[in-house]
């Protein structure tokens, strides 16, 4: 009975032991937050979109070339 409770704890010890290590090396190639790309909002219809995606015209953003020629949208929103 001893000798079954030894290997019981020996196995458990090492798959925590494993579960542990295996999870701090992974922990770097996770992705960061400072990797996504800048959002901007929308002057239009206020839906927010990836700065590299928008379109700028005077300091105001828009997410396509209709908006940016319909101009800023009402504030009421």
């Amino acid at each position: 009975m001893l000798r079954l409770l030894f290997w019981i704890a020996l196995i458990a010890a090492a798959v925590w032991f494993w579960r542990k290590f295996k999870s701090t090396s992974s922990a770097p190639n996770a992705p960061r937050e400072q990797d996504a790309p800048p959002m901007v909002r929308c002057a239009h219809c206020g839906v927010h979109l990836p700065r590299d995606r928008a379109l700028a015209l005077e300091q105001q953003w828009y997410c396509s070339q209709a908006h940016l020629e319909q101009g800023p949208g009402t504030r009421d929103r």
